[in-house]
């Protein structure tokens, strides 16, 4: 059975199958294909239709005409491949059985259901939020919108920047306007695993002069913990963290105790001064889902942080979310179909990044020893997930994929010799990649 997949437009990625009846396509919502309302399309701009066993393109004299392999058309057949433009949407005809080429899975009417719903009420609640946020927080709107990215897609995050950007006072006014528990550690030198996950002390009771062992619980028992300058602690201690980060639980003296959920790691570190420090492992690097790097502030910004910082001002803010609620959005964000196309675009940018795959373009294999590894891949499926759902959308695009490559891929490329002494860093090559990786065409299906 031959369809129509959605390359671009409304519903990007999808399937239709056809049948023995007509697909009408046009911005009228009781067509087959919708487009989007605001689309330069004709409220019924198009038909395909079954005519003597073959398929056809028909026009509905539209005003902005149905293209076909670039071409208008008021009437043609279609074969394999064709390309169809109506509007700001493509569309691409394939004859092959859609049961073996995949789209998105189908979700039961009761599921789709609870992420609508949960998918609308986000979409409020995250307005919401940026505003609780803005009034202890002045400017820093992206660094905000990537910080929910990862809390709802349930991933940690590497802060970078200098001192004085208000990185801790920002983790600490998240905590509070999602009614999360929040610890801090600073990360020093002599700083002890034990430190973080907890200690077993000694117990007797005087009475009966019963001596038994007591696990005492670390800061790390917390919803959110600030690892600050997580680098200036030896790996020793940083290690203390991955178990956490990756199982969400803690092991000491050989007993497991799991962590409450949401859990979340927000480290910080200093872009400059380097000495006294031990630089991360790429093993730990790879579990945070975002490197996030946080700038000085547009000049309008700094002059509204001098003036409203430096009187009595004192900032109340409401709790908009709690840890059930985050729970359930994260469960959401996951149950969230998603494209093949978009799942093929996100694998094939990720592939990119690897100076030894066929993929690869010149300037990777010039500039990088190493690129992603799977999870980013992973990362980037589900932050594109997240930024849909935070959206208020239901649709995935590669437009999610591509906002979220930068602080998925920044920290998993290491740049070599080359690279270096000619000022190249990942974030400069993340954004070549961007535009020369192509999304998939009909022939990748």
């Amino acid at each position: 059975m031959p369809f129509i997949r959605v390359k671009t437009g409304l519903q990007q990625g999808r399937i239709y199958p056809l049948d023995e009846h007509p697909l009408a396509i046009g911005r009228d919502p009781e067509s087959q294909i919708p487009l989007d309302i605001d689309s330069p399309a004709s409220w019924k701009h198009a038909v395909i239709s079954k005519t003597d066993g073959q398929w056809q393109l028909e026009d509905l004299g539209s005003l902005n005409g149905t293209l076909l392999n670039g071409s208008r058309v008021e009437k043609s057949l279609l074969k394999n491949g064709d390309r169809i433009v109506i509007g700001a949407a493509a569309f691409v005809f394939d004859e092959r059985d859609p049961a073996k080429v995949g789209g998105p899975s189908p979700l039961a009417p009761e599921a789709e259901a609870r992420i609508q719903a949960t998918v609308r009420e986000m979409s409020i609640k995250t307005r919401l939020i940026e505003a609780e946020i803005s009034k202890a927080i002045i400017g820093q709107k992206e660094i905000v919108a990537e910080l929910l990215t990862a809390i709802v897609s349930n991933g940690h995050v590497l802060m970078i920047g200098m001192p004085g950007l208000a990185k801790t006072m920002m983790i600490r006014t998240v905590s509070e306007v999602l009614d999360l528990q929040f610890r801090r550690i600073q990360f020093t030198p002599d700083l002890m695993p034990s430190d973080i996950t907890g200690t077993d002390i000694l117990e007797v009771n005087e009475a009966s002069g019963h001596k038994e062992y007591r696990f005492i619980k670390g800061p790390i028992f917390t919803n959110i913990l600030l690892a600050d300058e997580i680098n200036r602690t030896p790996p020793k201690t940083q290690a203390a963290l991955l178990e956490a980060m990756q199982e969400h639980r803690v092991t000491a003296a050989g007993q497991t105790y799991p962590l409450d959920l949401p859990f979340f790691v927000l480290a910080t570190q200093n872009p400059l001064e380097q000495e006294g420090t031990y630089p991360l492992p790429e093993a730990q690097l790879d579990r945070f889902m975002f490197s996030i790097y946080i700038d000085y502030p547009k000049e309008e910004d700094e002059e509204t942080i001098a003036r409203v910082t430096t009187t009595q001002r004192k900032v109340a803010l409401q709790k908009i979310l709690n840890a059930t609620e985050i729970l359930e959005l994260q469960q959401a964000v996951r149950d969230l179909p998603i494209s093949d196309h978009v799942v093929k675009y996100a694998t094939r940018l990720v592939r990119s990044t690897r100076p030894s795959d066929v993929r690869a373009p010149d300037f990777i294999k010039k500039w990088i020893h190493c690129g992603a590894g799977p999870r980013a891949t992973q990362y980037l499926v589900i932050a594109a997930k997240a930024r849909a759902v935070i959206d208020g959308r239901l649709l995935v695009t590669s437009d999610d994929v591509r906002s979220a490559a930068r602080p998925v891929l920044r920290h998993r490329m290491f740049t070599n010799f080359t690279a270096d002494s000619e000022g190249v860093d990942t974030d400069k090559i993340v954004q070549k990649l961007l535009v020369s990786v192509q999304e998939p065409d009909a022939e990748d299906y």
